[in-house]
């Protein structure tokens, strides 16, 4: 399997976890709460920021999700961003892990999800690295018929 194709895989696998954020925006703060007593945090603040933080942040990575899915549908063309934004993926990794670490969460939050952010990141920056140097060695009749079809 070219490394184009796995990264197209990839990022729609990313992508539809990522959307999985999406009924958080609307979910009830009780459902919330539940979920934040389940990870062992006690009981969730019901000031009006912590709504709209929790709200704002699933539909952030919902859009996140979406991108790489429209990103997915021709992962040549944007293999430039594609780097940028697992560049910039990595970056975040590293600050999610310290602000985990800062806050106190649970130490399978801590150790889950930075970490997991950052293997992502490592996958799309190699891969989209890997679709390019393929990319590259095609000849140029190959490289325009390959274009909408992966």
């Amino acid at each position: 399997m070219s490394a184009e194709r796995m990264l197209t895989h990839v990022l729609r696998v990313v992508g539809v976890v990522m959307l999985c954020a999406l009924p958080a925006v609307a979910m009830p703060h009780a459902w919330m709460n539940a979920v934040h007593r389940w990870l062992g945090m006690g009981e969730l603040p019901a000031e009006p920021i912590v709504g709209y933080l929790a709200r704002t942040l699933s539909a952030m990575y919902a859009l996140g999700g979406a991108m790489l899915l429209h990103l997915a549908r021709d992962v040549r063309r944007h293999l430039a961003l594609l780097r940028f934004l697992a560049g910039a993926a990595g970056v975040f990794a590293v600050a999610v892990f310290a602000i985990d670490h800062a806050l106190g969460l649970p130490p399978r939050w801590r150790w889950t999800e930075g970490p997991a952010v950052a293997g992502i990141a490592i996958v799309l920056w190699g891969l989209a690295a890997l679709a390019a140097r393929e990319a590259a060695r095609e000849p140029e009749g190959r490289r325009e018929a390959g274009k909408d079809g992966v």
